[in-house]
């Protein structure tokens, strides 16, 4: 029997951990032991005394991260297993190749490690800690990273300021943990990117696009694309490549930008098809000819990050679609997506739907898109799957 600090649920809370929901809610415990601290490894049992399983404990909604419903200890060798096996699913998956050294090695509860994300690009992992418990487990998982057979995983660089709970007063430090940095650029599906861990949003980039962006490249031949929210400008590299006859990449970040053109001049020196601008996307759409671009992206920020701002994220959503209805080209393509969690696939079709009904357009829907099969779903936690989007036909 594992020798952690027991926390005891309330009579009939155990439902949703027998049924592998990852979570306990602060409101299912029955008492906490004096002597536990935020990030501790805790046992958690029913009211009869039944083990549950083991966790990492934090302050909060969301009061213990499930790593295991059985009675095991948490240690160097835990990880190793975790971090193997969601190795060899990349690898069943033919993530690892040559041509593409960029993909998610671990999300979170879909790998089993609740509280942790881990992207790679190239020999450097970047880890990102989401609860106390993974903060502190974080140089058992660097070391384990180097260790993975054949991963050649030489530097891991922590990036933890802006997702660890701010009450837990852990004062994360953004830092390499092992080795230091070689190079920042990576390979997706045989395209180069400059990926900026250090001071970019997530872990640097937006790999939970990729199958997207090689769908958009599909679909680029012979057409005027517009990218908003461009970020990184993975949308428009992918468009150069699948024929595009202009790309113009839009973001409110002149830095975002010039990663844009940094990554475009990357894989397409000189190639006078692509313009960027800096500028507000909803001024841009305003402003801009009816008819100027067949293909258009839209793939803002979280327009909510928690439940309390879904009316407002719904008046985003509905008002970023409608405009790129009013504007795109007749026979034109629409690829739209939402990456709140808060937001469901049906509230994010409905805001689209109402969009579509306001401009009046003739509109079809092509595919329904998601995240990857590098960003799984753990099948008893729905709340991991987040990427929504919609690929529409534009009469």
């Amino acid at each position: 029997m594992s020798a952690y600090n027991t926390i005891t649920l309330k009579r009939g809370k155990e439902e949703s951990l027998l049924r592998f929901h990852p979570w306990v809610f602060s409101g299912a415990i029955a008492n906490l032991p004096k002597e536990i601290e935020e990030g501790d490894t805790v046992r958690v049992e029913s009211s009869d005394g039944r083990l549950l399983g083991i966790g990492h404990y934090e302050i909060g909604s969301i009061a213990v991260r499930m790593l295991s419903s059985d009675d095991i200890v948490i240690d160097e060798a835990f990880y190793r297993e975790r971090l193997a096996r969601a190795w060899a699913l990349r690898e069943r998956l033919g993530l690892i190749r040559p041509d593409n050294s960029t993909f998610r090695l671990v999300h979170g509860e879909g790998d089993f490690l609740p509280g942790c994300v881990v992207d790679v690009y190239g020999n450097t992992a970047v880890l990102q800690a989401h609860s106390p418990g993974m903060h502190y487990a974080r140089h058992i998982i660097a070391q384990a990273l180097t260790e993975l057979d054949g991963a050649g995983i030489r530097n891991v660089y922590y990036k933890s300021e802006t997702t660890l709970p701010f009450k837990a007063r852990l004062d994360p430090v953004n830092d390499y943990i092992i080795g230091n940095f070689e190079t920042n650029i990576a390979i997706e599906n045989g395209l180069k990117f400059n990926i900026d861990w250090l001071r970019g949003q997530k872990t640097g980039f937006f790999v939970d696009q990729r199958d997207n962006r090689a769908l958009l490249q599909h679909y680029s031949e012979g057409a005027r694309v517009l990218n908003m929210f461009c970020y990184t400008g993975g949308f428009s590299v992918y468009a150069m490549r699948g024929g595009a006859t202009l790309v113009h990449s839009v973001d409110s970040s002149a830095k975002a930008v010039a990663l844009t053109d940094a990554n475009i001049e990357l894989n397409f020196p000189g190639d006078t098809r692509h313009k960027s601008f800096a500028q507000d996307a909803f001024k841009y759409l305003a402003d801009m000819p009816d008819g100027a671009y067949d293909l258009i992206i839209l793939d803002p920020p979280a327009f909510a990050k928690h439940r309390s701002a879904i009316k407002n994220a719904m008046v985003g959503y509905r008002r970023i679609n409608a405009a790129a209805f009013r504007k795109i080209a007749p026979g034109g393509i629409l690829f739209t997506f939402s990456c709140s969690q808060a937001i469901s696939r049906e509230q994010f079709r409905l805001a689209v739907f109402t969009a579509a009904a306001q401009s009046g357009r003739r509109v079809r829907i092509l595919h329904q898109l998601t995240q990857p099969a590098d960003h799984p779903v753990n099948i008893y936690h729905p709340e991991g799957e987040y990427l929504k989007g919609l690929v529409l036909a534009v009469e």
